[in-house]
């Protein structure tokens, strides 16, 4: 074997024959292989329909028992907003899979096809030699999954075991859950079919804390029905950015701390633009920390698009019952 590890990284929403390609190359060149699927622990959506254990399950389908002994597959949380950290959890993982595995100095490589701005990571791990291989017959997620969820129709890029697991996740409250947002997020794009160019939204998030909590909503409509998430909101033609998280924080909480106070105790703002945050198309937000003093958390109603709101210790704010990336948002806001 020229390696002892290969490390394949991906999403596998969901695996496809292209992924089964690159893992079957992986397969000739190493002893083991690291597959580290990403996007784990959040929320489904249309984006991310299926969570890690389903798609390592659909994953190992594709695979004899023997060549599944020597697949290795752990979760690998999306760190969105702070590069260094996602590079950090990667190079934790494989050290700890490989640290005194069979040779004190194992040899490890990174494989993968570097298609566009998703496949930078490539570039990322100079301490690990790359594998280059060639993208298998332009397969697209993105496809299979439009395909998938807006006419129930299965892909021919998938492998027959995979698509007949596909097939009977059809019959699931899942499939039907993602299936409408799938179709609420499609007819909120056609509104805009006709702009001269891509639509971009501004919108305002507010994260306030106290006393080591933060200050949450639910959802009310879709996309994200039932999801916590920042107070927040589009941003109005009349009003500026500051003011709008104010008036959205206020409407969305009923939050008893006057409007002077809550935007005297603002002490950070940050942007927040990845390109794939949000569903509805191309939208900016605009996070405010906003920082309350006193040991009696302000009292708090859902209004508006929140159908509740509520105080959350930090301990308890987990990624896979928030909205977007409102998760990402509070970890480079407060850490």
């Amino acid at each position: 074997m020229k390696y002892d590890y290969l490390i394949f990284i991906g999403r596998f929403q969901p695996f496809h024959t292209g992924h089964e390609s690159v893992i079957r190359k992986a397969l000739e060149l190493s002893d083991k292989v690291i597959v580290l699927i990403g996007s784990a622990y959040q929320p489904r959506t249309v984006r991310n329909p299926w969570d890690f254990n389903e798609r390592e399950s659909l994953m190992r389908l594709a695979f004899s028992q023997e060549e599944n002994r020597r697949i290795l597959a752990f979760p690998l949380l999306d760190q969105t907003y702070n590069n260094q950290r996602w590079i950090k959890s990667v190079q934790q993982l494989v050290s700890g899979v490989v640290h005194n595995k069979i040779a004190s100095s194992p040899k490890v490589g990174l494989i993968g096809h570097q298609k566009d701005s998703s496949s930078e990571y490539l570039t990322l791990f100079p301490q690990w030699e790359r594998e280059e291989v060639e993208n298998y017959e332009n397969i697209s997620s993105t496809d299979i999954r439009e395909l998938y969820f807006d006419k129930a129709e299965l892909s021919s890029s998938l492998n027959s075991n995979v698509a007949i697991a596909l097939e009977k996740f059809k019959r699931s409250k899942a499939y039907e859950q993602v299936q409408n947002e799938f179709h609420f997020v499609k007819k909120y794009k056609s509104a805009w079919d006709n702009a001269p160019y891509t639509p971009m939204f501004i919108t305002v998030d507010a994260v306030v804390v106290q006393s080591g909590h933060i200050l949450m909503i639910e959802r009310k409509a879709q996309p994200g029905k039932g999801l916590m998430a920042l107070p927040g909101g589009f941003l109005d033609a009349n009003e500026t950015l500051k003011s709008a998280v104010i008036r959205e924080l206020r409407e969305e909480t009923r939050i008893k701390v006057p409007a002077p106070v809550l935007a005297g105790s603002i002490t950070k703002m940050q942007v927040f633009d990845d390109p794939y945050r949000s569903a509805r198309g191309r939208t900016v937000t605009h996070a405010y920390l906003i920082e309350l003093k006193g040991d009696k958390l302000p009292k708090v109603k859902g209004g508006d698009d929140a159908s509740k709101a509520f105080w959350v210790p930090f301990a308890e704010v987990k990624p896979e019952l928030m909205f977007e990336d409102h998760y990402h948002i509070v970890q480079a806001m407060v850490g």
